[in-house]
């Protein structure tokens, strides 16, 4: 039955009882008929000689060490669009975390920049089905995210200074019947990947569910190509060997041939719907000394399924003498994205505002 949740192309001239709500600054509660309704706000000057409707609370300024809540929701439906957008790019400062149906554990829970494939603190686009970065420096997330009872987002600003935003929060409200899988995001980094070990995108999780997608944040440490490396998923009790055993790294981001443009001999960007080798940050002769880049996967048509447990790992793997691997010890950054049943297992501890900075 079409409830309004997933709306795509194909459905759209189907009518629903569902509701469309919205939460932002200008409606901080998303009740029907309360927008613009606001007498004091960071946009009351501007409006001095318009009053009340006139842009009166278009953003939230957010103290230094500060959470605030950016929707706290009593209802059953789906979130379908989160748009939001942040004074300065100190996006490693900018913790996002989400709570569904009443939990007091997050299910997601990321630096702001990183679940937006934005981890480096520079702007560029993405353009994709689920995450797109617009100009100038715009978030864009499109996930399906259903709750049966509620969901809270909060926003923590761990930087010195004041940090102002703008977001918007599109869902609907709808009755949801039967079980469902609720959408998860976790960040990791290890800087530097200690030699010969592997990289974890994703380890304990407990539960029945889907991966449905990857982002990464890769700073390279040596000369040479860096993306021999395989991915690998562990599911319902793999241990030693995966069911799952990628090529390479640039394959499982659906690229090839280290992302090279073969008629110029360069790195070649490109953003599709489902994947994307999208940020490229070359080094200079002073400052700037490593190569970055940032690339995504989302597995919306494939999604990787697992009854029990999930684990993924990625290699850090180049090149040395004489035609043998070399494990890489590079800074390595990602975001897991994936349904699952709750509870959840607990999320490893977020490290510290120093371990995460970009520098």
């Amino acid at each position: 039955m079409f409830n309004g949740l997933n709306n795509n192309l194909g459905n759209l001239y189907k009518l629903s009882n569902a509701k469309t709500r919205s939460v932002s600054a200008e409606n901080f509660t998303a009740e029907k008929g309360k927008g613009g309704m606001a007498t004091e706000g960071t946009g009351k000057n501007c409006a001095r000689d318009l009053g009340v409707g006139w842009k009166i609370s278009p953003c939230v300024n957010i103290k230094p060490g500060e959470v605030f809540t950016m929707a706290d929701i009593k209802a059953s439906g789906a979130v379908n669009h989160i748009w939001c957008t942040t004074s300065g790019r100190n996006w490693r400062d900018f913790i996002i975390r989400i709570y569904w149906d009443g939990s007091s554990k997050p299910s997601v829970e990321c630096p702001l920049g990183d679940f937006f494939c934005a981890g480096w603190g520079e702007y560029t686009r993405v353009n994709s089905l689920a995450v797109c970065v617009n100009p100038g420096r715009a978030f864009n997330c499109y996930w399906n995210m259903p709750f049966k009872t509620g969901f809270k987002i909060t926003l923590e600003n761990r930087d010195t200074k004041d940090m102002t935003l703008f977001y918007q929060i599109d869902y609907t409200e709808s009755e949801i019947d039967g079980e469902i899988a609720y959408f998860h995001a976790q960040f990791r980094r290890s800087n530097p990947l200690p030699y010969k070990q592997v990289y974890k995108i994703l380890d304990g999780v407990k539960g029945k569910g889907q991966f449905v997608g990857c982002y990464m944040a890769w700073q390279v440490n040596n000369n040479g190509w860096w993306g021999e490396g395989e991915i690998k998923f562990y599911i319902d009790g793999d241990e030693e060997f995966p069911t799952i055993c990628g090529t390479g790294t640039e394959d499982y981001f659906c690229g090839s041939y280290d992302f090279e443009n073969p008629y110029e001999r360069k790195y070649d960007d490109f953003n599709s719907p489902y994947a994307g080798f999208h940020q490229i940050l070359k080094s200079d002769e002073l400052y700037r000394v490593q190569k970055r880049f940032g690339m995504y996967r989302w597995h919306i048509t494939d999604p990787i399924r697992f009854d029990e447990d999930l684990r993924v790992t990625i290699q850090a793997l180049g090149w040395r003498s004489e035609g043998r691997y070399l494990p890489l010890q590079d800074d390595i950054s990602s975001v897991a994205f994936w349904y699952q049943t709750l509870p959840a297992a607990d999320f490893p501890e977020l490290p510290d505002r120093d371990y995460l900075e970009v520098i």
